[in-house]
């Protein structure tokens, strides 16, 4: 047969005739799995779940339209005039541009946070920073700790770094302060980071005690709770005279209110076991 297709005569033009027939036919068809299921395995529209994500957990924490399941730390509603949603993405309103009160002062602001608490989890977001931003990803969060110190819509806890690395003054104060760091502790490693105005894809596990923050698939740092290592980290940075702040607890996610203009999008998170526990391949 391979003879045909490449020699010249009737036999093989025949066959050659024959291919875009065939070839045409099968592209015409109907892909059943789309039609049954949607999107394959791996595709995902903006904010929104495969039936596979579905199934080993996932719930989507923003819905692209409202800030249902969000709320103000320290608040029972969205601080206005700070927080938007724009083209399918929760935004942080740069502070220059906050409606004023009718005294001529800025609305008063403070850090959006999720409704609920979770203790072990896998969470996920994109997010793109303005020109020169700063902000940051904030986890193991508790309210109560946070509003007993000035200021009291500021959010205690575990920090993903957001930033642009490049601009910002705080990116050059320290490794441990550029993106996808564990801000004030643990600088990333080996990471990919994509242009100012491009979204980044965030990842953070937090399992019993152990942390991982994952820049654009690839994991970029990693520690452990009560080691040696993380309490002389903890000793030497901002958080050291914050009584119980490395506590362990089910915490709200807290995205920071910090001057800048920044966007989050496709936010999900899957609560896991407690370490012993096999945990499903991540997706």
């Amino acid at each position: 047969m391979h003879d045909n297709y490449l020699r010249d005569g009737p036999a093989g033009k025949s066959h050659l005739l024959v291919l875009p027939v065939i070839f045409l036919a099968l592209v015409s068809l109907p892909r059943q799995h789309d039609q049954e299921t949607g999107p394959p395995a791996g595709e995902v529209g903006l904010n929104t779940l495969t039936q596979v994500q579905r199934a080993e957990g996932w719930i989507l924490l923003f819905d692209g339209k409202t800030f249902d399941g969000w709320r103000g730390l320290g608040r029972d509603t969205i601080p206005q005039g700070h927080w938007i949603i724009e083209e399918g993405a929760i935004k942080k309103v740069p502070s220059a541009d906050v409606p004023r009160q009718a005294d001529g002062q800025p609305l008063v602001g403070g850090d959006l946070m999720t409704v609920e608490t979770f203790a072990d989890f896998e969470f996920c977001l994109e997010w793109k920073i303005s020109r020169a931003g700063n902000s940051g990803i904030k986890y193991n969060v508790s309210e109560e700790m946070s509003t007993s110190r000035p200021p009291i819509y500021a959010a205690l806890g575990f920090e993903y770094q957001i930033i642009d690395d490049d601009r910002h003054p705080d990116a050059r104060v320290g490794p441990n302060r550029t993106a996808a760091g564990l801000y004030d502790l643990i600088a990333p490693v080996g990471k990919t980071l994509k242009p100012v105005g491009e979204f980044n894809t965030a990842r953070i596990i937090f399992r019993g005690l152990h942390g991982e923050h994952w820049l654009n698939g690839v994991k970029v740092l990693e520690y452990d709770l009560g080691t040696p290592r993380m309490d002389g980290l903890l000793a030497a940075s901002k958080y050291r005279d914050i009584p119980g702040f490395a506590a362990k607890r089910r915490g709200h996610i807290v995205l920071q209110d910090h001057t800048d203009a920044v966007w989050y999008r496709n936010i999900k998170i899957r609560e896991i076991e407690p370490p012993g526990v096999d945990l499903p391949v991540y997706r």
